[in-house]
Parts: C-alpha cells; structure tokens; sequence
C-alpha cells in the first residue's frame, strides 16, 4: 500500500512543489536584473551607471554610444531595452511598450530620479508601442500559451493512435499546428489584440509544431512520468520565463529558461515580428527549429531502438514479448484494458488488474497462447499473447465481471470468468490439454475434465 501511494503521489507532488516555488519567484515583486541600457556619450554614461548601481544594484548594464539618434535606433534594433540622452536642461528616454508596462515603469522612475537630481525634464519616448488593445504589452504571451499547450494535449492524444506510424503522426502535428496557428493569428488580429503581420503565423506554427514533436518524441523515454515531463515543462517552466513578466525583471534563472524554452522564444520571436520589423526574430526561429529537431530525433532513436530489439530476439528465435503500453495522461482521459509486458514492476508503472500462467497437461508454459478478455456483452476489451514463460498481464479493466478465454493451436480452449474490483489484482492461471488426449483422459477418468465454458 506504501508503495502505491508513493507512485500516485509523486506527480502531483512534483508540480506542487514546482508551482509553489517557481511562480511566486518569478511573479512577486520583480526587480531589473542585468537590463541591457543605452546612453548618449560616455561622460553621462558614467554618471548614469553610479546612479542605477545605487538604485538597483546589478540591476542594468549601460553602454555609452554616440548620439541620441544611435541610443532610439539600440532600442528598435532590441540591442537595449532603452536608451537615454540629454539636451540642455531636457532628457529623453526611449522605450519599448511593446516589452511590457511593467518594464516601462521600472526604466520611468529609475530615470525619472536622475533627471530630478541633475534639474532636468524627462521625456517619455515609446518607439514600438503595443496595440491600443494591448495596453500592459502581455497579450502575446497569452496568445503564445494559447500555442503552446495543445501542441503537448495533441502528442498525449497521439500516443494511443496505434494506428498511426510515426511519420503520420508528425503529418498530423504539423496539419494540427497549420490550422491552430491560422486560427489564432486571425481571430487576434480581428478581435484587434494583434498587429497583422502574417510574422505571427510562422512562430505560431513552429511553437505548436515543436511543443508536439518534441512531446511525441520523449514519451517513450519518460513513458508513465510524461505528464509530470509535460507539465514541468510547458507550465512549470514555460509560463514563469515566458515574457508575462519581462524577461529583465525576471531573476537570473528564468532569464536562462527562457532563452531556451520554446514559450519564451516564440514570446521574443512574436514580439520581434510584430512590433520591431523583425529584430530578433531570427534566434527564436532557430530555438523553435532546435525544439523540432531534438523531437524528430528522439523519435528516431525511439525506432532505432525497438528495431534492434527486435532484431536481437530473431537472432535468438525468440518472439517478440508484449509492447509497451500506450503512455496515459489521467488528465485527458481514464485508462483503457491495455495488455502489459510481463516483468518485474519499475517505479511508475502501471499495475497490473489481472495476470496468470498458462500451462500445458504436463505443468510446462505454454508460450504464445491467445489470451482474450471481454464483457458480459461478450464484446472483445483486449487480446494479448503469452510470452516464453507463458505469463500474461492485462490492466485498465472495468470493475465488472469479465470473461477471459485462453486458446493454443491443438488443445482445448478455456474460459474463466473473474470479478474485476478496483485495487484489486485478479490471477486466472490455465491448463491447456491437448486436444488428442483428451478422449483418452475421458475413458480413464470421465469426471476429470477440464471445463469449455464458463468457470473461476
């Protein structure tokens, strides 16, 4: 029971505790950290860094350059979140409305003090404001989420489409991908919470594609932990670093996830699309690439491996054992009667609901019977074989009576039906006799048959 208990609760545990510390970390009370800053001249470059360093320690880097003109053009280049210069008894300091008010104000009453402590008139510029819609510059970050997560529910809902082979499978998350992404720019554009520029649907189409291709793609290597890998990445690690706070106010490790998570790049990649004529487009376009690739890749090793496998058990004359079961997401949908490998129980793994041996008259295993459970309607829930120990394991079961039917070429089959209950692991073990002893076992002992129809 410990066991158990220690298995259902440690995804929900996880995430617990990674939502407890990394949304409050990023979220409360953010403060610039090593926030790239642009002065005019060197002389005021100096005085401009004391200042901040007494404010916000390590809270911005500053970099002198020429003029006024090269400081706006650092911040529409994305080289600085803004840029400061002085004429006279004025100062002018240039924003980015669309990198997020919260930004904006932070930079404001930096430099709203040091204009007040050397007599000067600040002079708010913002040079790439954000849609009237978009008045806290956030909108794309929940447009990009809107992206993100189904990409992840897609691959959950691919894992169980048997039926689909690899390669039709990214097929599918790519048609997926085309559509959310058309969907989503047009819907923003015409609600007016987007500028249009058709930008906007090629990160949204690499953000969906890599978040499904690289979620098909670990499955296998996770197998029943995906949805705590799922989760921890697209949400635990993903919204914090996704830009919803700008990335400069963010505390030094959200600033790393978010350079190399597919959120926050597809963030930096709408945001650079949108609103600075494609500054900064080009890396998060790469990221998002890496993402497919690292995917695509973890698929072919995925293939690599079952094919050596495979390759191996010919070599040995052995027939291939029951393949691993489709990994579930408990959040998208109940288990379903799925067959198990047979072997010692790994953390994490699903249980067992009924298991047994099948044997022949002489108590040896009888490999690769049929072994068929079903209803009470008769209707088929699964069929799986016995492997060369002549065990077999099934689970997801309903909680009801079931009939499994056990048959090998040239002896008798059988039928036991069990009581299915939740918790509880139901053994039906069978002996199969041949089919040409079994007159001569009827003349020797007429009440010593095994049953054909139904027994327990």
């Amino acid at each position: 029971m410990a066991k158990v208990l220690a298995e259902t609760l440690t995804v929900p545990t996880l995430l617990f505790l990674g939502l407890l510390f990394c949304f409050p970390m990023a979220f409360h009370q953010p403060q610039p950290d090593h926030a790239k800053l642009v002065v005019a001249g060197a002389p005021l470059e100096r005085k401009v860094d004391t200042a901040l360093q007494t404010q916000h320690p390590g809270g911005f880097d500053v970099t002198a350059v020429a003029d006024a003109r090269q400081a706006r053009k650092a911040v529409l280049d994305r080289d600085a979140v803004a840029g400061f210069a002085t004429q006279g008894k004025r100062s002018v300091l240039y924003v980015a409305g669309a990198n997020g008010v919260s930004l904006d104000q932070a930079l404001t009453k930096g430099f709203t003090r040091l204009a007040a402590h050397e007599h000067q008139k600040l002079t708010v510029m913002d040079v790439a404001p954000p849609v009237h819609k978009d008045g806290l510059g956030t909108t794309l970050v929940y447009f990009a989420i809107a992206w993100n997560m189904p990409g992840y529910i897609l691959a959950t809902a691919l894992l169980r489409a048997v039926a689909l082979n690899r390669r039709r499978k990214l097929l599918t998350v790519a048609g997926f991908a085309a559509v959310v992404s058309a969907v989503g720019f047009f819907v923003g554009v015409g609600l007016g919470y987007l500028p249009d520029s058709p930008a906007a649907l090629a990160i949204a189409f690499l953000l969906t594609t890599a978040v499904g291709t690289f979620s098909l793609g670990m499955a296998p290597f996770v197998k029943h932990f995906f949805p705590l890998a799922g989760l921890g990445l697209y949400i635990v690690l993903s919204v914090p670093s996704s830009g919803l706070v700008p990335v400069q106010l963010l505390p030094r490790f959200f600033q790393v996830l978010h350079a190399v998570m597919p959120l926050g790049n597809a963030v930096d990649g709408l945001r650079g699309g949108l609103y600075f004529d494609g500054a900064g487009e080009l890396k998060p376009v790469l990221v998002l690439c890496a993402w497919i690739a690292a995917g695509i890749t973890l698929l072919g090793l995925d293939a690599w491996r079952h094919h050596r496998v495979a390759a191996r058990r010919v070599a040995e004359g052995e027939q291939e054992d029951v393949p691993e079961p489709p990994v579930e997401d408990p959040s998208v949908e109940a288990p379903v009667p799925t067959a198990l490998p047979v072997h010692p129980h790994h953390f994490g793994e699903l249980l067992p609901m009924l298991e047994g041996i099948v044997r022949d008259g002489e108590q040896q295993p009888v490999r690769q019977a049929a072994v068929t459970v079903m209803d009470t309607s008769g209707r088929q829930l699964v069929r799986t074989t016995t492997n060369p120990r002549g065990e077999y394991a099934v689970t997801g079961l309903p909680e009801e009576y079931i009939s499994v039917v056990v048959s090998h070429p040239g002896r008798d089959p059988l039928v036991h039906q069990k009581l299915m209950q939740s918790g509880v692991a139901v053994r039906a073990d069978f002996t199969l006799h041949d089919r040409g002893n079994r007159t001569t076992r009827a003349a020797a002992h007429p009440l010593d048959l095994e049953p054909t129809g139904l027994g327990s």
